[in-house]
């Protein structure tokens, strides 16, 4: 049966992390907040939850969920061969809106859909769901919506799209707290240069800062007008 538990007193935000992480170990999928929106998670390690997931979405395995993490440490553990530069500006704006694809460790037993051997990751800058990581380990997690509707803000917006699929919504107030949703902004690291492969939370210049070389959405490096 779903939960639906509000977080935001401390009874219900304790009530809320057991639930949500007995759920996962369980296999089911949860919808919890992020700093950019609500997003629907499931345990990155189990294709079953994973295979969950998209369904719930009404999502096919050519578009496998990112990854959340408890910190910028853990990417050691679940990529291989971390670039300098996926490193720095994971050092610069982890937490936060920015999501990093790295290739990923070959002998990790997970299955996320039709990757060709990357991960997307992301640490969210969300309290609420930096300490459920800590209570579970990395989380596939997807906007908390059908596929082709808009995200959810709340945690009764995703449960109006997604009803009983989900075993449990931690209803922690309006996600993102300030200024309109907007999601995290895809670099692709798995060649070189890394590119901007959707523009989100945080800007191009932003990241030129800290890597040069950047190539934006369309392609182009700094100073180039897209063709």
């Amino acid at each position: 049966m779903t939960s639906r538990i509000n977080t935001q007193d401390p009874d219900g935000r304790e009530a809320g992390l057991a639930a949500a992480a007995a759920a996962i170990i369980a296999q089911h999928c949860i919808v919890l907040p992020t700093d950019t929106v609500y997003g629907i998670g499931a345990d990155a390690f189990s294709p079953q939850a994973v295979a969950t997931l998209l369904a719930a979405k009404g999502r096919g395995r050519t578009m496998p969920p990112p990854v959340l993490i408890g910190s910028a440490a853990t990417m050691a553990g679940l990529a291989l061969d971390v670039p300098a530069g996926a490193q720095d500006l994971a050092d610069a704006f982890w937490p936060g809106a920015l999501t990093l694809i790295v290739h990923s460790q070959p002998s990790l037993t997970w299955d996320l859909g039709e990757t060709m051997g990357t991960v997307a990751l992301r640490v969210p800058d969300d309290e609420l769901a930096l300490e459920l990581l800590d209570k579970t380990g990395p989380l596939a997690v997807s906007s908390a919506n059908r596929t082709g509707h808009p995200a959810a803000t709340t945690a009764q917006e995703a449960f109006e799209q997604l009803a009983e699929s989900v075993e449990v919504y931690l209803e922690d107030g309006v996600r993102p707290v300030t200024g309109e949703p907007l999601s995290s902004t895809i670099v692709d690291y798995t060649s070189e240069p890394p590119r901007v492969v959707r523009a989100g939370g945080i800007g191009i210049d932003a990241l030129r800062s800290i890597v040069p070389g950047m190539l934006d959405a369309d392609g182009s490096a700094a100073g180039e007008a897209a063709s």
